[in-house]
Formats: structure tokens, sequence, C-alpha cells
């Protein structure tokens, strides 16, 4: 199972109202289940630089089913994936990834936000999620 165009676009325009509505701008990315790319938008005046980390991002939650914010307190030295963002051409290990799921709760992609303080990253990165 997949997301579809249009719950990608959905997830979109929800993870766009919340940045709004908290004042900042963002990069978002839509990733299916085979981690591939769906849709992007990039918010007038988000950071260039956050680009690649949105998608960073939404690929790392649907590599390993889990917000990237997980993935990143399990590789912290000493931890059991320390140096895990060094795999799969480079991994986001902190908080604004999250795996998107259906209504019968199977992973079908996932959400990468970057463009601000991960906590607004990780909430915006909610709202997408749970719009779908």
């Amino acid at each position: 199972m997949n997301i579809t165009l249009d719950e990608a676009e959905i997830a979109i325009s929800a993870a766009k109202e919340k940045a709004l509505k908290i004042d900042t701008k963002m990069n978002i990315a839509i990733v299916d289940a085979g981690a591939n790319l769906v849709a992007f938008a990039r918010m007038d005046g988000a950071w260039l630089g956050s680009l690649d980390i949105s998608i960073k991002k939404a690929k790392t939650a649907r590599f390993f089913d889990m917000n990237t914010g997980i993935v990143g307190s399990l590789s912290q030295p000493g931890g059991p994936l320390y140096n895990i963002e060094h795999s799969n051409g480079g991994l986001i290990t902190f908080p604004g990834g999250i795996p998107i799921k259906n209504a019968e709760g199977i992973i079908i992609g996932a959400i990468g936000v970057s463009g601000s303080s991960v906590e607004n990253d990780h909430t915006v990165a909610e709202a997408g999620a749970n719009a779908v």
C-alpha cells in the first residue's frame, strides 16, 4: 500500500496550515512506502538548506518506520544505533520525520519537515501525518 498523491497533498496542506499558525516557513516532503518522493512543498522564504533535510527526514522515518527523533535517541554514542546516520546515503536523526499510516494502521509513507526548531519541525510533521 502506498500513499496517493491526493493523500500526500492533504498532508502537505495540513502541515502548511500548522506552519502558518505557528509563524514559521517549512520545507515539507512526502515519500511513499518505498521511500520515493511523492510530493514536496517549499513555503515562500523557507531555508534552502532545509530542502534536502526534509526529504531525508521523510526517508529516514520510512526506512525505520519510526519518528526520526526516536532514531536520534537510539543513535547517540553508546546507543544501539550509534553512527546509523551514515548509512543509506545519509539519514537525519533529529525530530521532524514521521511515518504516515492509513486507517488500518499500515504505514503507507512518511512526512519530513525542516525549516525551524526541531520542536516546530515535529509539530508541523505531526499535523501533516495526522491529516491523512
